[in-house]
């Protein structure tokens, strides 16, 4: 039996090293998006995936709150937010952070669309270099977004966000460069207008 606390069990537990995947290449510009029984662009509408860090992490909190809020915005595009924590974490925190309002929540947790996608695991550097640790210090002193408990999920996964046009073509693709990284929506909207109007 442990003498840990659940609690710590579990912020232990997401340290702990993924299990090896076959991680496909990320889709290119260009590319058709990738297509699953959970995402598929069959309604003819511009789509938004956004994948998440674990839930507890503040700056997955910050990309999820600002895609909510482009959702709003811009009932026009469809935004999805896929998450590789348990769905009841995932469920609990998305009710902790605000709600989910128009951003279809899609619950990973093997990590199949992660890696279909082209995201695999991180280095250290990428999750816990200074900088990363400070931008989450800066996150919280400055917005109030500070690390919430990790119920499941890996600190090692990485996050990413990719646009698809109506046609099902990748319009933008970007992995996350660091765990601090939260991507502008408007930016990945502009790159899906350029590909409405043929511009690269």
């Amino acid at each position: 039996m442990s003498i840990l606390p659940g609690s710590m069990q579990k912020e232990l537990a997401s340290f702990q090293s993924l299990t090896a995947k076959d991680i496909a290449p990320v889709p290119l510009v260009g590319d058709k998006g990738p297509i699953s029984d959970q995402i598929d662009f069959t309604g003819n509408k511009r789509t938004i995936v956004t994948f998440l860090r674990h839930c507890g992490c503040p700056f997955a909190e910050k990309t999820f709150r600002r895609l909510t809020a482009f959702s709003v915005k811009h009932p026009e595009v469809r935004c999805i937010a896929v998450s590789h924590s348990s769905p009841e974490a995932t469920d609990r925190w998305v009710v902790a952070v605000g709600g989910e309002w128009e951003v279809e929540v899609v619950v990973d947790p093997g990590r199949e669309l992660y890696a279909q996608w082209g995201l695999g695991p991180s280095t250290a550097w990428h999750a816990l270099s200074p900088w990363t640790l400070y931008r989450a210090y800066r996150l919280g002193q400055d917005e109030g977004i500070w690390n919430r408990a990790t119920e499941s999920g890996s600190r090692w996964q990485t996050g990413g966000v990719f646009a698809v046009d109506e046609a099902g073509f990748v319009r933008h693709a970007r992995v996350a460069a660091t765990a601090d990284e939260v991507p502008d929506f408007d930016e990945v909207l502009a790159a899906l207008d350029r590909g409405r109007n043929g511009l690269p």
